[in-house]
């Protein structure tokens, strides 16, 4: 074909022509190669044509080579240019070999092609392809290492996707799902299978997801299953329809809580139920009373005991106690309710026709406590005093159970004063206790106005270095008679009167003045009653109180039980949330001995849980102790709260709690409260022995 020709073909169908002699040297390149190539064909002609196209000399010039020794043709080979102006461009090229009719070789014709953007566009696609597989990788290894079952279903309610935890939850083959599969035939097979606990139905189930897929945010479903776990199934719609449900077995989880909060109820020794429970149930049994029906609650409380405990050890004395228990749990009927109030004390509530039958029944367990125990070869003796209240469904008047177990108490007083071993019913003529309460509150009132309160502190201590890092600061009242009084006398009588309220502002003003004076690192803790947190003014005295100190919010942290939350929760908790917004901490006291501790640590983001003394005080000879403080602690690293553990009085006790991973403790092994004048020389002491040692008259000992 005539070049001319061939320019017009190249016009037409290719970007350029070209033509290379025997030696590979360009003879003739069309007027389309200058505009691709950037330079003017003249200068080409020729050049060997590797020296322009070989950008991988060594590849190309072998493919070069191998093509003209072969004499063929050669198609779509690529090769890389780099243009005048810069930029890479790639050109395809294709040509034939030149035989002149002697069978010589005389060189080359072809075409060329430039495919830049095709390369390019091809490159991006490849590039897209590996981030979408690493993409899926990802997602693959995710499904496959999640805790947690998942299960992906579209608007139609089709599965989409599952992982292999989903099908060990339920027990499920390989191969038992399939991707289209409904969510109503999943749920068939789960109950078919059995896998559902009995009376399970397919509707109930859907039932539960429809439920929770309407309702606002995102809430879990408990569903038992048949061998007794528990999972906790969460459903989470989808942006144009769908839902993603995931399947999280908390069985475990399920039984420490359950254990927590038995434990908060009941007594560590004996199981018995505590005084906690014990309030509860007598509420209960006071509201069912009907027709006639009394109810007895008997206080008991154990003579002789601590010589026994003082002469054969705690254990033995522990033993005694357990063993006492079960007597008592043996000797009253079914619907009765034997608690123990704590140490030798028990409570006994039980229906009784009249006042004699609730005598009979102390007399009875008087003499049953009083029978010799033989304890692994050891046999002592005991007595018991009871004290009785009465409440009947027939008098009309309001009955209470704390009222019936002061009475209880009051009446147990006066048997003992009678020379143990006896029982004593209420009588008014007991009242004298509330006389003497009366002028109490009065002395109460004047003690607040003369100014007879003063603040012990008693140290916080870090156990990851032994060093003070706060003070929790206890109020004690100078009576001008009975001398230094502990709060254990008055602050129930202040709860009860409403005195608490000034009272608690006194000292939170004063601890925030004494605290200013400390170092900057340490941070001073105060009590904050129900009533004092209820008080409409609380917050305002609160930033009152560090205003006037000019303590930062940071140092100051309010400890309040969760009787604070019982009444008025939620303006309870906006108040706590409004404090915490300021900057102030707030730690929840006595954690483990109230009715709902964790719920409420869902409900509130507690900086601090302090561990009840009652969980330390056995637990280095009691593993159920240790576990409970190990639990707890565990809960509070889970949630990122601090956990400090009160009542440490014994170096085993602190080896146990430092075992259990307590993060701080409270206690007379390392200081009892001191008053103000002491404390800037207990923490001069600390900071200068680099840590405060237990046992060391430094750390201020019950030997101090």
């Amino acid at each position: 074909m005539p070049l001319n020709d061939l320019e017009e073909l190249a016009r037409i169908a290719f970007d350029w022509i070209w033509a290379t002699d025997s030696e590979d040297r360009f003879s003739y390149l069309s007027s389309g190669a200058e505009r691709l190539l950037g330079r003017p064909t003249a200068s080409l002609i020729g050049v060997e044509r590797s020296a322009l196209f070989c950008e991988r000399e060594d590849l190309s010039l072998a493919v070069y080579r191998e093509t003209i020794a072969a004499r063929r043709p050669f198609r779509d080979l690529t090769y890389v240019y780099r243009h005048p102006d810069g930029t890479a461009r790639w050109f395809e090229i294709s040509g034939r070999p030149l035989i002149s009719p002697e069978g010589d070789f005389l060189g080359y014709r072809g075409v060329g092609s430039d495919v830049s953007e095709q390369h390019r566009t091809r490159h991006a696609l490849v590039e897209a392809h590996a981030q979408l597989s690493e993409q899926n990788r990802r997602f693959d290894a995710a499904l496959a290492n999640m805790t947690q079952g998942l299960c992906m279903f579209d608007a139609d309610q089709r599965l989409l996707v599952w992982n292999r935890r989903y099908l060990e939850i339920f027990g499920l083959p390989e191969g038992a799902l399939d991707v289209g599969m409904s969510q109503r035939a999943i749920i068939e097979a789960l109950v078919t299978l059995g896998c559902y606990k009995r009376g399970v139905t397919v509707d109930a189930v859907s039932e539960g997801t429809r439920t929770s897929l309407t309702a606002d945010g995102s809430k879990s479903v408990l569903r038992e299953l048949a061998d007794g776990r528990i999972i906790a199934v969460t459903h989470r719609p989808m942006p144009g329809g769908g839902w993603v449900a995931t399947f999280e077995d908390i069985t475990e989880r399920r039984r420490n809580e359950a254990r927590i909060i038995h434990m908060a109820r009941h007594d560590g020794l004996t199981d018995l139920p505590n005084r906690t429970r014990l309030r509860e149930i007598g509420a209960e049994l006071i509201e069912t009373l009907r027709g006639g029906a009394h109810l007895a609650v008997l206080c008991l409380d154990l003579d002789r005991f601590k010589p026994i405990n003082d002469s054969f050890g705690h254990a033995v004395g522990d033993t005694l106690l357990r063993a006492v228990a079960e007597r008592l749990r043996a000797h009253v009927r079914g619907r009765d309710v034997v608690a123990r109030l704590g140490g030798d004390e028990f409570a006994v509530l039980s229906h009784v026709e009249d006042t004699a039958g609730a005598a009979a029944l102390a007399e009875r367990l008087i003499e049953m406590v009083g029978a010799p125990y033989d304890l692994d070869g050891i046999t002592v003796e005991i007595g018991m005093s009871a004290g009785i209240a009465l409440a009947a469904s027939e008098d009309g008047g309001p009955h209470n159970i704390e009222r019936l177990l002061k009475e209880a108490d009051m009446a147990l007083y006066e048997a003992k004063a009678e020379g143990r071993g006896t029982c004593r019913l209420f009588e008014p003529q007991m009242d004298e206790t509330l006389r003497e309460r009366l002028d109490l509150e009065r002395e109460l009132r004047e003690a607040l106005q003369q100014g007879l309160f003063e603040l012990h502190y008693q140290p916080l201590v870090d156990l990851s270095d032994n060093r003070i890092t706060g003070m929790e600061a206890l109020v004690r009242w100078r009576h001008p008679e009975r001398g230094l009084m502990s709060p254990m006398v008055f602050i129930p009588l202040a709860e009860e009167t409403g005195l608490i309220v000034p009272i608690g502002e006194w000292v939170l003003r004063q601890a925030c003045r004494d605290a200013a004076a400390w170092p900057d690192d340490i941070s001073v803790a105060v009590n904050v009653s129900p009533l004092q947190l209820r008080h409409r003014g609380f917050v305002q005295s609160a930033l009152g109180a560090l205003a006037g100190s000019g303590l930062k919010a940071a140092r100051l942290e309010l400890e309040i039980t969760e009787s604070v939350l019982l009444d008025d929760t939620e303006a309870n908790l906006e108040t706590l949330h409004t404090l915490r917004k300021l900057g102030v901490r707030i730690s929840m006291d006595d954690f483990g001995t109230g009715y709902s501790s964790i719920s409420y640590l869902r409900r509130f983001p507690f900086d601090k849980i302090k561990i009840d003394r009652s969980f330390v005080r056995d637990c280095a000879a009691q593993s159920e102790a240790g576990a409970i403080i190990r639990a707890i602690v565990s809960l509070g690293a889970s949630l990122g709260i601090t956990t400090l553990v009160e009542g440490v009085e014994t170096e085993p006790q602190l080896a146990t709690v430092r075992a259990e991973g307590a993060q701080e403790v409270q206690g007379y092994l390392f200081s009892p409260p001191r008053p103000i004048h002491e404390i800037a020389a207990l923490l001069e002491t600390s900071t200068r022995s680099e840590g405060l040692s237990a046992g060391t008259p430094a750390a201020g000992t019950l030997a101090a």
